[in-house]
């Protein structure tokens, strides 16, 4: 774990820990961890295929397929960190594994209710899976990458300048083109967040690479206690708790439940959440640049 700030304890036991014993069994029989990805896409993807299927039998082995491809997730960037085998390809493939599931997991829904709804059941699912599920992850993910920053832990957090200055000093010529495409998507998703968290981008721009000074004047601390506040409902904006709608809509026969709660319960919940997100970055610019 890189943080156990940013994990509840569901993520605990539930997700990370079957995620590590996958990974010590890859360890040990030598897989790559971009195979472990790969596998987590096909397993994700059949899973979502199956809920196109009314058979609560196969949706039941769907859920199960995804729940599998999740411990596999977890288990390719511990696997990554434990044999010390991190690449720029792995670290593509692995935040495309969760898109792949989902297109599936849409698809299936949107075919499965069209005889019942017609179009109208794109629309939903369009809106729900292309609108408001790309959003509240993105936003949940610049939050807690935030939060690992400001508390000194390992933090995946670029800023949209630096990647589109790294962008263009690559060229197109053998070698650079396959970094130079992925700095491309990676500053346009960057810029998406910092468009969607004005404030939070001014907070990182005013502290610059400066952790240690902010560690020491308060700062820090004073972050991290309203971020942890939040953490809970980034938690419900990732993974599990989506998924726990999804798989109970399943269950129940009735899958229109799991996009409209997207479009409703989740996305009233991610405005909340960016928000009060705002609203105390804010006062933390004020307190401490005098800038807001």
């Amino acid at each position: 774990m890189k943080s156990r700030d940013t994990e509840g304890l569901f993520e605990l036991y539930v997700t990370r820990t079957p995620g590590y014993l996958w990974a010590l069994a890859f360890r040990r029989l030598g897989v790559h961890p971009i195979t472990v990805t790969l596998a987590s896409m096909v397993l994700g993807a059949v899973g979502g295929v199956l809920f196109y299927f009314s058979d609560p039998w196969v949706n039941v082995v769907g859920i199960l397929l995804i729940v599998w491809a999740n411990w596999f997730d977890c288990a390719d960037g511990q696997l990554a960190r434990m044999t010390n085998k991190k690449t720029l390809v792995g670290r593509i493939l692995d935040g495309f594994a969760g898109d792949v599931w989902f297109f599936f997991i849409y698809l299936a829904i949107a075919l499965r209710l069209t005889p019942d709804y017609g179009v109208w059941i794109w629309l939903l699912v369009l809106w729900a899976g292309f609108w408001c599920h790309a959003r509240q992850c993105e936003l949940a993910d610049y939050y807690r990458n935030a939060h690992l920053y400001f508390i000194g832990a390992a933090a995946e957090l670029g800023r949209s300048s630096e990647i589109t200055r790294q962008y263009k000093s690559l060229g197109w010529k053998k070698g650079e083109w396959f970094e130079k495409l992925y700095l491309f998507f990676y500053a346009s998703y960057v810029r998406s967040q910092e468009k969607a968290a004005p404030r939070l981008r001014m907070l990182l721009d005013n502290v610059g690479d400066n952790l240690q000074d902010i560690s020491v004047n308060g700062l820090s601390a004073d972050y991290r206690r309203e971020s942890l506040r939040l953490m809970p409902m980034c938690r419900i904006l990732t993974f599990d708790a989506r998924v726990g709608v999804l798989f109970l809509s399943l269950l129940v026969g009735q899958p229109w439940i799991y996009p409209f709660a997207e479009i409703t319960l989740f996305e009233a919940l991610g405005i909340y959440m960016n928000y009060k997100h705002e609203s105390f970055c804010s006062v933390l610019n004020l307190k401490y640049f005098n800038k807001q």
